[in-house]
């Protein structure tokens, strides 16, 4: 019998990796020639105790200090073993000593500070609170946001923040108030996974930009500022926004938004970001999707933001990359629910028997271990008459590098995807293939170039010559570069 919605929506296992009510927190301290204040900084930060926090580590990376900071941080380390100690051996900058302490980091949350007073570690629990209540992503810790007092800061300087902070609004379209802030608290799992190249100051238009790209959810919370002169130590320079402002044009234009992983997210990314391609291709299964829809490797939602609302939205995937994402992203959609979901495992899908009118696969059946499995695991999941679209590669001749570099087992003839259903248990109501025009790029570069992924200005013309090619593709005379399935659930 069809289950309601409403036990539905509360009785699906649900991924929730996401705002437990306490966190363990990884606060990441660079140091370079802080001798006179760092002791005092770090104790400041090992004082904290508060009821969100229920580990703290701090991992201090000295840059090459000169000035006897070492050997005041040995002691320290010696003293507490909540404090990871790290040294580079030649003085990289504050982005790389970040980038070095990131590495090492355990905690669910992990916070930029600086050793130099500035920032008051009192504060550090504020940035928490999102992150409780609001699943955040990210939270920065603004010097201008209302508060109840605030000192006067320094005229000209609050003068270049806003402007680099303006810039950076309407290049990443966050409506931030302080993006040069120090105090950055972000979720380690998603922190981990951003690669990040600055080893200056820079680091701070970089990890914005790409939370930006990325989609992160991004909050400010309110923190004190206490500023250091230039002659008490304070070492950023009137240079540092220029290179700021190059920075952000450098990060506006590149997209390179994700460590190489198992999930090939670099290159799923960039095809992502193919709006117009990507709309077609949601146009074309729009007239077969039901109410009730559970979709199978869901990704960063690039499907799932065409179809929603629905009466029941599931998405399910095995990245955790990915599941972080797409919890993030159902924050105030009391229809959407996520799931980690693995075809290949029957277990992953016994309490969702019977729950859905349509399952979308998308780019699944190339990555099951046994595909006839797998289609019987999402055969399950739908009542009697339940639709399931399935989008697989098409050409087996095709199959290259990029196949290889997406973990892609083989492509398949429209008589092995039909075939396949019918034996899993789906009689096809409708198969055709999909998108002719891209087949030459993807021999071009799969096959004849080798290339791991597409070049950037190849992704920008399909996008923009989609409208064109969408009225041309069923003029061309080979088959398209996948192979859209439609199949009903037989009776059992």
């Amino acid at each position: 019998m069809m289950r309601s919605v409403k036990s539905l929506l509360y009785q699906l296992p649900v991924y929730d990796g996401i705002a437990p009510t306490t966190f363990s927190v990884s606060v990441l301290v660079p140091v370079y020639n802080e001798r006179h204040v760092v002791e005092a900084s770090l104790r400041r930060v090992l004082a904290l105790s508060d009821e969100l926090i229920n580990r703290l580590e701090i991992i201090v990376v000295d840059d090459c200090s000169s000035d006897g900071s070492w050997e005041i941080l040995q002691r320290l380390a010696e003293e507490d073993e909540r404090v990871t100690l790290l040294r580079h051996q030649r003085n990289q900058g504050k982005g790389a000593a970040i980038r070095t302490a990131i590495a090492r980091a355990t905690g669910d949350i992990s916070v930029v500070h600086d050793a130099d007073l500035e920032y008051n570690p009192a504060d550090i629990p504020a940035l928490l609170v999102p992150f409780a209540r609001e699943g955040a992503d990210a939270v920065f810790g603004s010097r201008y946001l209302s508060a109840p007092y605030r000192r006067a800061l320094m005229h000209r300087h609050t003068k270049i923040n806003r402007f680099l902070t303006s810039c950076s609004n309407w290049l990443t379209d966050l409506s931030l108030t302080d993006m040069e802030t120090c105090y950055k608290a972000i979720n380690t799992t998603l922190l981990k996974s951003i690669p990040l190249r600055s080893n200056d100051f820079r680091f701070e238009v970089e990890i914005v930009f790409k939370l930006a790209k990325r989609r992160a959810r991004v909050f400010e919370v309110p923190v004190r500022y206490l500023p250091r002169t230039q002659e008490e130590g304070k070492k950023i320079k009137a240079r540092d926004g220029l290179y700021a402002l190059l920075a952000m044009l450098r990060f506006w234009l590149i997209d390179d938004l994700y460590k190489k992983d198992e999930y090939g997210s670099r290159m799923l990314v960039e095809l992502e970001r193919t709006r117009r391609f990507n709309l077609w291709l949601g146009q074309t299964l729009r007239p077969f999707i039901g109410n009730r829809v559970l979709e199978i490797g869901a990704g960063v939602a690039t499907m799932t933001s065409q179809f929603i609302p629905r009466d029941v939205y599931v998405v399910a995937d095995t990245s955790a990359h990915y599941l972080h994402y797409l919890k993030s992203y159902s924050f105030g959609k009391p229809y959407l629910r996520v799931v980690p979901a693995d075809p290949d495992k029957e277990s992953d899908f016994q309490e969702l028997e019977g729950a859905f009118d349509t399952v979308m696969a998308i780019n699944m059946l190339e990555h099951a271990a046994d595909e006839k499995q797998a289609l019987q695991n999402i055969r399950a999941t739908l009542e009697p008459g339940g639709r399931l679209i399935l989008v697989a590669p098409l050409h087996p001749a095709l199959h290259g590098s990029l196949d290889r570099f997406l973990e892609r087992r083989q492509r398949y003839t429209m008589n092995e995807v039909e075939k396949l259903m019918t034996e899993a248990g789906f009689q096809v109501e409708k198969i055709f293939d999909f998108n002719r025009s891209s087949v030459p790029g993807w021999w071009l570069n799969g096959k004849l170039l080798k290339r791991n992924k597409f070049s950037r200005l190849q992704l920008k013309v399909l996008d923009m010559l989609t409208p064109v090619l969408k009225k041309l593709d069923r003029l061309l005379p080979w088959r398209g570069l996948s192979v859209i399935a439609v199949g009903t659930r037989t009776p059992d």
